[in-house]
C-alpha cells in the first residue's frame, strides 16, 4: 500500500507561517510609525516649505496685491501670450473653478483681459493687458527673491538637485491628474 503524504498539515503550517509573517510586519509597521519624526516625512516637509514661501512671497510682494497663484497665472501670459482658462488652470495644476476666479480678480484690476473664444463659446481667451505687463516685470525681482529666499540655505548645487528631484516627484505622480483629489 502506497503511503499518501498528508497536504493539511504542510497547506495549514504555510498559511500559518504565512499569518504570522504578516502579523510581524504590521506590527513592523505600527513601530516605524511610533518612531517616524515629522522632519523625517516628505509630505510634512512640503508642506513647511509651501508656507514658508508663501509667507516669503507675501512679504516680499505684498505691495503688489497679487497671490503667489495669480502671479503664476500673469507668468504663464507672458509667456503663452494668451490661453483659455482651462489650459491655464491645467498649467498651473489647480482646478479650473479656482482658476477662473483668480483671473477674474486680474481682470476687475484690469492686469488680465477675457474675452469669448471665437472657436468655442464657452470657453474665454485671457491675455495680459499693458497694466498686467507692467505689474509683472516691476514685481519679478521681488517674487524672483522669495523663490531664492526659499532655498537660501541650500548652495547653488543643491539648489538645482532640490528642483530636479521635485520635478522628478510631480512626474512620478502625473498618472494622477484629473482624479478629484489632485488637479
Amino acid at each position: 500500500m502506497d503511503e499518501v503524504p498528508d497536504t493539511g498539515f504542510a497547506a495549514r503550517s504555510t498559511e500559518a507561517g504565512a499569518a504570522a509573517g504578516a502579523a510581524n510586519e504590521a506590527t513592523d509597521a505600527a513601530a516605524d510609525a511610533r518612531h517616524w519624526p515629522l522632519v523625517e516625512r516628505p509630505g510634512f516637509l512640503a508642506r513647511r516649505m509651501h508656507q514658508i514661501h508663501v509667507s516669503l512671497f507675501a512679504e516680499r510682494c505684498a505691495a503688489f496685491r497679487v497671490t503667489p497663484l495669480q502671479y503664476s497665472l500673469l507668468s504663464l501670459l507672458r509667456d503663452l501670450e494668451e490661453g483659455d482658462q482651462t489650459t491655464l488652470a491645467s498649467a498651473v495644476a489647480l482646478d479650473r473653478t479656482t482658476t477662473t476666479g483668480a483671473l477674474k480678480r486680474l481682470a476687475a484690476r484690469g492686469l488680465v483681459s477675457r474675452t469669448t473664444s471665437p472657436h468655442d463659446r464657452r470657453a474665454q481667451v485671457c491675455r495680459l493687458t499693458e497694466a498686467g505687463a507692467a505689474l509683472h516685470g516691476a514685481m519679478e525681482p521681488a517674487a524672483r527673491a522669495a523663490h531664492a529666499l526659499t532655498v537660501e540655505a541650500l548652495t547653488a548645487s543643491e539648489q538645482d538637485t532640490l528642483t530636479r528631484l521635485l520635478r522628478r516627484v510631480i512626474a512620478g505622480h502625473e498618472h494622477r491628474r484629473g482624479q478629484p483629489d489632485i488637479v
